[in-house]
């Protein structure tokens, strides 16, 4: 069971896309006042920056914080590299793709682990979803509960005889069951960005991974999808 503070606050992961907007939408609905973290980490796809910014906006969080992290150091993914991001995969295709950015969300985790401890919160909320998704070995189950138990190890909460719960409220969900939970939450889906390679303007590519699990959902959902795409 989580042991939230009197004002019930908590840190929410926020990317600018379509899950952690809902996630973060989610955590408001349950009470939480939220603390948005959103991470500049040398991305390609920089404009959810701006998406996140807007979403933050729209929920009226408490408060948002853009951290500026250099994963182009390391690489590793075509999301901080100059290599392709792929396009038009198989869907038979269980392999992990080039998108896939190392240790990303334990590194966000991290951040946002420390600036619930200063908050002296002991919730943080983060969108993975483990059914509609390019396989992520960091968005399975197994990681946020193996991440948690060591997030009451690591931090003082534990001796204080407190605990901090990792919320996931996502992770079980089809992508239409989560569009159809932020809209009933009047979630504007139309500030959210999800391209892994949008063009200079910001329009979505419509063929990544990112894109293609997107234009599903709505259409799956039954809801208008408010994206401007290139294709």
């Amino acid at each position: 069971m989580s042991q939230n503070n009197q004002n019930k606050e908590a840190v929410v992961l926020l990317s600018g896309g379509l899950d952690s907007a809902t996630c973060c939408a989610m955590a408001k609905s349950k009470g939480f006042t939220c603390f948005a973290l959103t991470f500049d980490y040398g991305q390609r796809h920089h404009v959810e920056l701006e998406a996140a910014k807007r979403v933050a906006t729209h929920l009226a969080v408490s408060q948002h914080k853009v951290i500026t992290i250099d994963l182009r150091t390391f690489g590793g993914s075509s999301l901080t590299s100059t290599t392709a991001v792929p396009k038009d995969r198989e869907d038979s295709d269980n392999a992990i793709p080039n998108t896939y950015v190392p240790a990303r969300n334990t590194i966000f985790l991290s951040y946002a682990l420390a600036w619930a401890e200063v908050l002296h919160c002991y919730d943080i909320f983060i969108g993975v979803n483990a059914v509609d998704y390019s396989g992520y070995p960091d968005c399975r189950p197994e990681f946020i509960k193996a991440y948690e138990s060591m997030a009451n190890l690591a931090t003082k909460a534990q001796v204080e005889n407190k605990h901090l719960t990792i919320h996931t409220p996502l992770i079980d969900l089809t992508k239409a069951d989560i569009i159809k939970a932020g809209s009933a939450l009047q979630l504007d889906y139309s500030l959210t960005h999800s391209c892994y390679d949008p063009s200079s303007d910001g329009l979505a590519c419509g063929l990544c991974d990112s894109c293609r699990i997107r234009k599903q959902g709505f259409i799956d959902a039954g809801v208008a999808d408010p994206t401007s795409y290139q294709s």
